[in-house]
């Protein structure tokens, strides 16, 4: 995963610019697509809040996870505004950077709202995240885990 982002700048809610070197590395990624726009998207984000609040806020130590937001919003302020309103502590492409249009192709988004869920190298784990955490809540981690192989110190 952190080559995907090789040579970017990611930011947090803060909007303090992050090093994805550090940020993803030795951690499943969920490349979240998503606009405020869209009501789907604005339906399955806060699921996805709780998602990572309980993995990666509320475990100790906490899960080997991340998200990073692709915006499909229209504008930098349409973007900040729905980052800031619904979305967890995650990380974000910055709206201005075109490599998002990219990432779109790369892992053939054609809807949103996607989650799709990645290795540290950019490999593909699953492409229905979001069906996923709808179906089987946390237990779906532990499955991503086992395909990223990543050392794990997460207990269930």
């Amino acid at each position: 995963m952190v080559e995907v982002f090789s040579g970017r700048a990611l930011i947090n809610k803060e909007g303090d610019l992050v090093d994805p070197e550090q940020a993803l590395r030795n951690k499943v990624v969920g490349l979240y697509f998503s606009g405020g726009w869209c009501p789907p998207c604005r339906d399955f984000t806060p699921v996805l809040c709780d998602f990572y609040t309980e993995l990666v806020e509320e475990s100790d130590p906490p899960a080997q996870f991340e998200i990073v937001f692709i915006s499909s919003d229209k504008s930098t302020e349409d973007m900040v505004e729905y980052y800031h309103d619904m979305h967890g502590d995650w990380l974000a492409l910055p709206w201005t950077d075109q490599y998002k249009h990219e990432l779109k192709k790369r892992y053939n988004i054609n809807a949103v709202p996607k989650l799709v869920i990645v290795k540290e190298n950019g490999q593909v784990i699953t492409d229905k995240g979001r069906k996923q955490i709808r179906d089987q809540g946390l237990a779906c981690f532990r499955n991503w885990l086992e395909v990223a192989e990543i050392f794990q110190n997460f207990k269930c």
